[in-house]
């Protein structure tokens, strides 16, 4: 694509209006968001306004606050995990080696195999889970932003957490 005067103005002022590089190469036709980007470097524009999708106001970590869901609302998978690390108690380990394991222990390793100090957690396991509290929260941590919104099966360890919390 080459840079015609008209596109060129027609960029300053959308880049200007605070669209993003993707939306003014679409509106511009015939580029590419890198080629929206590469030219406004070269042109120097300065930095965009706040995006058509952003707020206007900015935020501070001083602004935050701490918004209570609803019953009904969902709680993201992150916020479950995050209230049951609010929760310190643990009981203390009872190390085990693996002859020493049963139902009734926590398998969690702790160490590697090759350690001469390698033992297994040995606490009271979590409901049907083959670990203990502190380490089903391990073994089960929160996905990434994307895979956030899915909704699944959660442990009922946390769901109890969670209605606790709240």
């Amino acid at each position: 694509m080459s840079w015609t005067s008209e596109k060129v103005e027609k960029l300053k002022e959308l880049w200007s209006k605070g669209h993003t590089a993707s939306q003014i190469a679409e509106m511009l036709g015939d580029t590419t968001r890198n080629a929206v980007i590469g030219k406004a470097h070269r042109l120097k524009l300065e930095a965009r306004a706040p995006s058509k999708l952003q707020s206007g106001q900015p935020k501070s970590r001083d602004d935050k606050q701490v918004t209570r869901r609803s019953a009904a609302a969902p709680m993201s998978r992150k916020a479950k995990f995050q209230s049951i690390l609010l929760d310190k108690n643990f009981e203390a380990e009872n190390p085990k080696s693996l002859e020493e394991l049963t139902e009734e222990t926590c398998k969690w390793p702790i160490g590697h195999p090759n350690e001469e100090k390698f033992y297994f957690c040995g606490r009271k396991p979590e409901g049907e889970f083959p670990y203990c509290k502190l380490h089903v929260l391990y073994a089960f941590q929160p996905k990434n932003q994307k895979e956030d919104d899915l909704d699944e099966d959660i442990p009922e360890i946390i769901e109890k957490k969670v209605k606790s919390a709240g």
